[in-house]
């Protein structure tokens, strides 16, 4: 049995080492990860759901009382959690994951975290073929928290069957903002932090811009909580499991997988092109004060 075999078979059993070990294959773009993502028997009837929101909303310790809940369920739950990193600079910056930390010993959790190293959409750049190992590992849900700036939000939603959207009261007036960013991809709305002053009348001005993003296929839930004390944990799940009972996942799939082939097209056209002698190149070309970049290009097309 070939090593894309072996770990294929240990990931189908619930192996986590082996499932840790397929995503590093594959983070860094080794000959026996893409072997592995050839096999792969991927069950997209898995939700996926994604959390974002602004940094302080409190979505790791929504999704931490979220994970309790439902491995107390006996669920077996994915946790992505992708994080920031410098396009300068390739080291991740993990953020704040103690929350999630007291789960490492739980066997129906498994939790990694990804640096998005610098992708200009906010997701990992790997976070496809991540999403579909843990898909062909039987889990029962697959979360992906992300810390909801720049396109992030955007390419969630694509990702994600249910993308649930967490804010807290002090957003205040931001919501009227929000209807070319968030309020366009929230299935759900959460208002975390739910006992804090004037959490009643955000929620009521959120309700009422949901009224007008909302359509006759779903109605978009906002939802109180406060995830230091459970409170309303139990509702969301039941609105993510009604949500992805009932919604038309396809066209956002589609879409995704489209741009997703397009990128791994241009990938493998381009794989022979070394970025480092590229970037010397640049260098030396730009000390020319007649430097035109569509020329430059034109070049190395012909070359």
């Amino acid at each position: 049995m070939n090593e894309p075999e072996n770990l294929l078979n240990q990931i189908q059993t619930g192996n986590y080492k082996a499932l840790a070990r397929a995503i590093s294959l594959v983070e860094t773009d080794s000959e026996v990860g893409h072997r592995l993502l050839h096999q792969l028997k991927i069950n997209y009837q898995i939700p996926v759901i994604g959390f974002t929101g602004p940094p302080g909303a409190g979505k790791s310790s929504l999704v931490n009382v979220l994970l309790k809940k439902l491995s107390a369920q006996g669920k077996k739950i994915a946790v992505i959690a992708v994080d920031p990193t410098s396009p300068f600079n390739f080291g991740s910056l993990l953020g704040d994951r103690i929350r999630l930390s007291e789960h490492f010993n739980d066997e129906n959790i498994f939790i990694r975290s990804l640096a998005t190293r610098g992708a200009l959409g906010g997701l990992t750049e790997k976070i496809i073929e991540v999403t579909d190992l843990l898909r062909a590992a039987n889990f029962d849900f697959i979360i992906i928290e992300t810390v909801g700036v720049g396109q992030s939000e955007v390419e969630i939603a694509g990702l994600a069957d249910t993308t649930v959207v967490v804010l807290v009261p002090e957003a205040g007036d931001e919501v009227q903002t929000m209807k070319a960013g968030l309020m366009e991809i929230a299935d759900i709305f959460v208002v975390n932090k739910a006992d804090r002053a004037d959490a009643n009348r955000f929620v009521k001005n959120l309700e009422l811009l949901v009224l007008e993003k909302s359509d006759n296929e779903w109605q978009i839930p906002v939802i109180k909580t406060t995830a230091i004390k459970g409170e309303g944990v139990d509702e969301l799940i039941q609105q993510i499991q009604n949500h992805f009972a009932g919604a038309n996942h396809n066209d956002r799939k589609n879409l995704l997988m489209a741009e997703k082939a397009l990128q791994l097209i241009i990938n493998h056209k381009t794989k022979h092109i070394n970025r480092e002698l590229l970037l010397m190149d640049i260098k030396n070309e730009m000390k020319n004060k007649n430097f035109n970049l569509y020329q430059f290009v034109s070049g190395k097309i012909a070359e």
